[in-house]
């Protein structure tokens, strides 16, 4: 059976790297992916902490569009509520046609109920409904020559949308989470799960999506062959023990570059709303989240083996893998990376595949 594979991004600082020599080497590893087959690149949104040096993910993924010529691309997510829809829609069709359209959507509401949305200044309570809003008028936008709109936050009279995306109506969307939303918005869907428990969240998110694709509902946007899988971090090398040793201190970087900093002596920004677990890391310590499967390290083999049961067992088309997190060095990540694409990936995808390790 194959799967496609994806890599999921959240461009983590490091502090023994410039800035622009971090930029310029993970554009480098994205071309690696891209020779090495994978079938989609997605980029986290964070903001103010050394988690996301993508904060403005259009602008990093309009240089990736200029490195890479075959690899699809996009947010995962571009947290609604913090954008101005038209802005959006400009982004959008801008870098879509500027990939020659490779570009994808992702969408969601942010973390922690709105933490950072509350951080510049919103209500969180409106977290919700402002989602909502933003991605009507985000369709509409897209869609529409002019752009006529009457909501609680957003109101706009026969703007004139210049600009259209090259994938007409507009580029594949993209939800993370919540299985029930996900088909609902007719989106592609990625969640964190174990792989006992992803065939009912897969079931849950297919009788969404079909009952989205009979209905046809015109505000929401609908994929018409969907891609579907799990997500977690990943660490390769030559043997189980290397990889544990080194993924164990990479692991408690990773988790502190969630914490937002504050000057000394002043209150700490809150941690996001809602219950300590998986999903919020740093909190699990690294032994626990090896057994929930959100970190799959070992030798190509153990790796191998891994994938091999999810390809089995979760009923999933597609895996979402993290592959430079914590501390990782860009050497590190680049072998960890090129170990899975030439002794893992070629199991289960038909395509060729070529990486070279640093």
């Amino acid at each position: 059976m194959s799967v496609k594979f994806g890599i999921f991004d959240h461009l983590e600082r490091r502090r023994d790297v410039s800035l622009d020599q971090q930029y310029r080497d993970r554009l480098e590893w994205v071309t690696q992916a891209e020779q090495a087959g994978f079938h989609c690149y997605h980029v986290a949104e964070h903001h103010h902490s050394p988690l996301c040096l993508a904060p403005n993910q259009a602008i990093y993924l309009a240089a990736v569009a200029q490195r890479t010529q075959r690899l699809l691309f996009g947010p995962l997510v571009y947290v609604l509520p913090l954008h101005h829809p038209v802005r959006l829609v400009e982004e959008i069709a801008m870098v879509d046609n500027l990939s020659d359209g490779r570009f994808q959507i992702g969408i969601g509401r942010g973390t922690g109920g709105g933490q950072e949305f509350a951080m510049w200044g919103g209500n969180p309570a409106e977290n919700d409904e402002r989602f909502e809003e933003t991605l009507q008028i985000l369709l509409q936008g897209l869609t529409h020559d002019f752009l006529s709109f009457e909501g609680k936050y957003y109101q706009f009279r026969e703007l004139w949308m210049e600009l259209k995306p090259k994938q007409m109506p507009y580029p594949p969307f993209w939800y993370a989470g919540n299985p029930v939303n996900a088909g609902k918005y007719g989106a592609n869907f990625i969640c964190f799960s174990p792989i006992e428990k992803l065939p009912e969240m897969m079931a849950r998110y297919l009788s969404s999506w079909e009952t989205q694709r009979e209905q046809k509902d015109p505000t929401w946007p609908h994929v018409d062959e969907p891609l579907y899988g799990g997500s977690m971090h990943f660490f390769l090398a030559d043997t189980d023990e290397e990889a544990a040793a080194r993924a164990r201190v990479a692991y408690q970087v990773y988790g502190t570059n969630f914490d937002k900093p504050v000057p000394v002596g002043a209150t700490p920004q809150p941690r996001p709303a809602g219950p300590r677990t998986i999903y919020n890391p740093g909190v699990a310590d690294f032994d626990t989240v090896r057994q929930w499967e959100r970190l799959i390290v070992g030798s190509p083999r153990t790796v191998r083996e891994y994938v091999e049961r999810y390809v089995a067992e979760s009923t999933c088309n597609y895996l979402v893998g993290s592959f430079q997190w914590g501390d990782l060095t860009h050497a590190e990540a680049s072998r960890s990376l090129a170990l899975f694409a030439t002794e893992v990936m070629p199991h289960f995808v038909d395509a060729p595949v070529s990486a070279s390790a640093e």
